[in-house]
């Protein structure tokens, strides 16, 4: 079929009409809408051929990234930093062991039994190792789970992308010498990630709170002038920008600057007394719901045309080596949230199964595994087709472990007065 201008108009206005029912199936049947909107990509793109997605690959890659801000903005923006102090240790603890066992997992699974080279077998893990905020974030949002449980699983989801683009970002720094690379021993390439990987965390955090800072005094002046909000997009663009531009993580600085206007933009917030000029209550509300309906849009458009590339040939081929990286991806969730559970409080053992089943991959993973294929594309032909197949298998698991969570009775209930007991 030949996609006339009329023609993209009809499939523009469908994908929106298509992006907002999805949306609403997803809340109300718990089935994740990246499920549905991957299956329309399939059927515009190799089956119906309405979409040749081989054309625009850097569209794609752009597309899903401007999602990922987008998103990882908005994560900053509800991130509320002074409840979420109580837990922030046990969240980032998760994190960093559900991240660093995955990768070292996945990468011990893709040299050992699937054969690859040392580095496209780091790199793969890199980006399959991180679960998206993207689906985590609205499932537990949908959830009436105990707040410390849901807190600790929202940090977890909100820094797990920065986590990944922190990893690949390092790998494809040390991939950028293949002679030095092939020198060192697999103990070298630990420590030199692990010290990037602290430099490009601390240089991203660092300039996302100056940014919030300067922001947050400029703000009062243009938030009431017309398209300010969009002013704010901007800003967040900037921030990326010049975060990357100087060697930091990106995408963990949008997130950060999200989470530092959020606390300065709060009346209640103590950091009043440094004489900042606190903007009234409802900014960033405001902020907070334009770059969630604009993530909205971005995100759905990305899955779609993440499904229009797809090869069935190529899927076909991958199904027992992501069957594989899917067993790998629970037995290193499990260990993480073992692992993990010492700080974590008062956590039942049913709330730690609800954990370790929500495992899901999205956004980051596809947007990750594009930057992969276009830095390094020797030995990682198969990656696309490998990463809509784990992509699909984790957002499956997503239904029952919401099912679990309520038949399992994890969501908190209101306690009885002192003295009562609970109604039958």
């Amino acid at each position: 079929m030949t996609l006339t201008l009329n023609n993209f108009f009809g499939l523009l206005g469908g994908l929106l009409v298509l992006a907002f029912v999805t949306n609403r199936f997803s809340r109300r049947t718990r089935v994740p809408d990246v499920i549905v909107l991957l299956a329309c990509g399939i059927v515009l793109g190799p089956v119906l051929h309405w979409i040749n997605a081989d054309r625009f690959p850097e569209l794609i890659r752009g597309v899903g990234t401007v999602a990922l801000i987008l998103i990882l903005f908005a994560a900053g923006l509800e991130l509320d930093l002074r409840r979420a102090l109580k837990q922030f240790t046990a969240g980032m603890t998760l994190a960093l062991f559900s991240y660093g066992l995955t990768l070292a997992s996945v990468a011990w699974f893709s040299i050992h039994i699937l054969g690859m080279a040392r580095m496209p077998a780091l790199l793969a893990a890199a980006a399959l190792a991180c679960m998206s905020s993207s689906i985590i974030l609205p499932t537990l949002d949908q959830l009436d789970l105990r707040h410390d449980l849901k807190t600790t699983l929202v940090i977890e989801a909100s820094f797990g992308d920065g986590l990944g683009a922190i990893g690949v970002g390092v790998l494809l720094g040390l991939a950028g010498d293949g002679s030095i690379t092939a020198r060192r021993s697999g103990s070298a390439i630990l420590g030199g990630v692990f010290a990037l990987f602290v430099f490009k965390f601390l240089l991203a955090f660092v300039v996302a709170v100056i940014a919030g800072f300067l922001w947050v005094r400029l703000l009062p002046r243009v938030s009431d002038k017309q398209f300010w909000q969009v002013l704010t997009f901007a800003v967040v663009l900037i921030v990326y920008s010049i975060t990357d531009a100087i060697g930091g993580s990106a995408l963990f600085a949008v997130m950060v600057f999200g989470a530092t206007l959020a606390s300065l933009l709060d009346p209640q917030n103590s950091m009043q007394r440094f004489g900042f000029e606190i903007l009234a209550a409802g900014h960033s509300d405001k902020i907070h719901s334009f770059h969630s309906e604009l993530a909205f849009l971005v995100r759905s458009f990305f899955f779609v045309l993440l499904g229009a590339m797809i090869q069935f040939s190529g899927l076909k081929k991958q199904i027992l080596p992501s069957l594989g990286i899917l067993t790998v991806f629970l037995i290193a969730r499990i260990l993480a949230v073992s692992c993990s559970r010492i700080v974590w409080r008062g956590t039942s053992y049913r709330e730690l199964e609800f954990a370790t089943l929500l495992i899901p991959r999205g956004l980051i993973t596809a947007v990750l595994a594009l930057e992969v294929i276009q830095a390094a594309p020797t030995g990682l032909a198969y990656f696309p087709s490998l990463t809509f197949a784990l992509i699909l298998f984790t957002n499956v698991l997503v239904l029952p472990a919401s099912i679990r969570a309520r038949a399992l009775a994890i969501i908190s209930t209101p306690t009885p007065p002192t003295g009562e007991l609970p109604s039958s």
